[in-house]
């Protein structure tokens, strides 16, 4: 084993950056925990003219990849740059120059982290990528190696840390979507362009990593059904909050006799649900397993630091898989296949939010339409509209299959007493 371990940094921006001060810092502990120097040897950058917030060594910074890839003093690659196309060719590059990788890289993990962790077994090398999911808690780790002895049924979650501003601050605050996107976009929580994060994908990336490692089934980005939070008001969550209920973006991953459902959608939680208290730019993921029971993972999910901790956590891994001679040596390949369930087969409560005239018979067409699809209420809301001939009614129900809601849902758009349906959502989390 090498008295030094050397680093080529693949960015050196805000993740980058804490990658960077922790080797700095945190010299004596790894050196303990790895039994040998950590040295960041090379880091690719855009502009070598560009001031940093940390203090690098000159001649290190370069804006040629070749400089790191070909560097025979660096054995391990840390990607915090993001891309995809461009980003896959360089690591997988690496790993058959037989440098091992560490990635925060969500997207590209999602699209084709089952190519690269062929390569990467087949250069006996390690891909580790705790950093992609959830910032700094240690999600996949606790499900590959805490877990690994139990069978994963479901997985619930915050992955996405703007968009759990967001709804923090409209439910807390009252205040509206796009003031709060606007607020969020100046302190740094939302992109200037936040598609990604308001309209569920970047929740949707991560999910598909969780649920692949979680099932041992390959679980592709296009298996996941997404919708996002653009649509949600604040009647919505004034609503929600009068019946008990807190709105979430929530991932979700359950399986059923090895039947899978992949899901990123704005979701009611009871109150008292652990997820519930899960405000601001916070994660959380809640973890259902057949012998542990129910465990939940929280933390920052975003941040320098954090983020930077997750890739060190990894490259320590690395490391100590070097001193054992072990890289490249864990399983790979999916151990079942990816069967998504039909809409018969996923179940849940709804909650529905609907204008309906004001008069005598109203709700008795509602029930009976209700009733006709075998579906009951759990919880009712009705309330008057001032200066409308037309009343509020929000319904949460009890548990119905996918399918059987969606016809129900269509019938009730079509009753002349319903003047519009304004909302609806997956309720979950539940007894």
């Amino acid at each position: 084993m090498a008295k030094v371990v050397g680093v080529g940094l693949l960015g050196l921006g805000t993740v980058g950056s804490g990658v960077v001060e922790i080797i700095q810092r945190h010299q004596e502990e790894l050196q303990h925990k790895v039994g040998c120097a950590v040295e960041v040897k090379r880091v690719l950058v855009r502009d070598l003219e560009k001031i940093r917030s940390v203090q690098i060594e000159e001649g290190i910074l370069t804006e040629n990849v070749e400089d790191v890839l070909s560097d025979p003093n660096i054995d391990v690659i840390v990607e915090v740059m993001g891309g995809i196309e461009d980003t896959k060719k360089v690591l997988i590059d690496a790993l058959n120059q037989k440098k091992h990788v560490v990635t925060a890289n969500k997207d590209l993990m999602a699209l084709y982290g089952s190519e690269l962790l062929q390569t990467a077994a087949a250069n006996q090398c390690d891909l580790f990528y705790e950093a992609s999911v959830a910032g700094g808690i240690p999600i996949l780790k606790g499900l590959s190696d805490g877990l690994s002895a139990d069978r994963i049924t479901k997985m619930m979650g915050i992955v996405n840390g703007t968009t759990n501003y967001i709804l923090t601050k409209m439910s807390q605050e009252g205040s509206s979507y796009h003031d709060v996107l606007e607020q969020a976009q100046k302190l740094g929580f939302a992109e200037s362009d936040p598609t990604a994060d308001v309209e569920g994908l970047d929740a949707a990336r991560k999910m598909a990593i969780l649920a692949t490692l979680g099932f041992s089934a390959q679980v592709k980005l296009n298996d996941v059904s997404v919708t996002g939070i653009t649509n949600v008001s604040d009647a919505d969550l004034y609503y929600g909050k009068q019946l008990g209920y807190t709105m979430k973006l929530i991932g979700l991953a359950q399986r059923d006799e090895n039947r899978i459902e992949v899901s990123v959608q704005p979701t009611l939680l009871p109150n008292e649900h652990p997820l519930s208290a899960v405000n601001n730019e916070f994660n959380a993921v809640y973890v259902y397993g057949e012998a542990v029971g129910e465990t939940m993972f929280y933390g920052p999910g975003a941040g320098s630091l954090p983020t930077a901790t997750a890739a060190m956590s990894d490259l320590v891994q690395v490391i100590r898989n070097m001193r054992l001679g072990v890289n490249g040596k864990q399983l790979q390949g999916p151990l079942h296949d990816c069967v998504l369930k039909g809409e018969k087969e996923i179940e849940s409560q709804y909650f529905i939010r609907l204008k309906a005239l004001d008069r005598t018979g109203t709700f008795s067409t509602i029930t009976s339409l209700f009733a006709e699809h075998e579906v009951s209420f759990e919880k009712l809301l009705q309330l008057p509209l001032e200066k409308e001939e037309a009343a509020e009614v929000i319904i949460v129900t009890h548990q119905t299959n996918k399918e059987n809601y969606e016809r129900l849902l269509n019938r009730l758009a079509e009753l002349s007493v319903v003047q519009s349906l304004e909302s609806s959502y997956r309720v979950e989390g539940g007894h």
